[in-house]
């Protein structure tokens, strides 16, 4: 299909410069971040382009998720709330399936290098402190199947301790721009 593009990048750039490599391929309106090994449900971009139709202006959109094993028995559903700011400071209520407005995603210079296992939280901050409450929407259903092996971060943070550093890091970050005077830390 020619509407797929492939890099092959001559280093490792760990995710965020690998992403931005991706980034810089994307000629849509709008991209949708999504990991190689999970699943989308079968009407997800239906569901986003309705989505798109009734808030135009919109830059981020967001669903609820489930996870999904090998043998592709879902579990764990995750029912977010439509767009809550103080939840959003203490946990990436994003994750999956989000889709940003390119044009600002790339105006924020995209993914930061060195907030790795976090970068698309980092990600989503920005984006919100640029956008206003009406231009963050949620979809209040199922579209993302987030997939669970012992690696990955579906079945644990503490698999990528340093992911829980960096969002940490992004948060800290994002409330230092806003001057908000206040930090976030790991509860010990």
């Amino acid at each position: 299909d020619e509407r797929i593009k492939v890099i092959f990048r001559t280093e490792n750039g760990h995710i965020s410069r690998a992403s931005n490599s991706a980034l810089d391929l994307a000629t849509g309106e709008f991209v949708a971040l999504l990991d190689h090994d999970d699943e989308l449900f079968e009407d997800a971009f239906l569901w986003v382009a309705e989505e798109i139709k009734k808030f135009p202006a919109v830059h981020l959109i967001y669903s609820d998720e489930d996870k999904i094993d090998w043998a592709g028995r879902r579990f764990q559903p995750y029912f977010k709330p439509d767009f809550n700011p103080t939840l959003f400071w203490s946990q990436n209520l994003i994750t999956h399936l989000a889709v940003l407005r390119t044009s600002l995603v790339k105006k924020l210079g995209g993914f930061r290098a060195g907030l790795e296992g976090s970068q698309d939280y980092d990600l989503f901050l920005r984006v919100v402190e640029n956008s206003s409450k009406e231009q963050v929407r949620h979809i209040p259903k199922i579209l993302y199947h987030w997939r669970s092996h012992l690696q990955s971060t579906a079945s644990g943070i503490g698999q990528k301790n340093y992911a829980l550093d960096a969002s940490l890091q992004a948060v800290n970050e994002y409330l230092g721009r806003l001057k908000i005077p206040a930090r976030v830390q790991e509860l010990s």
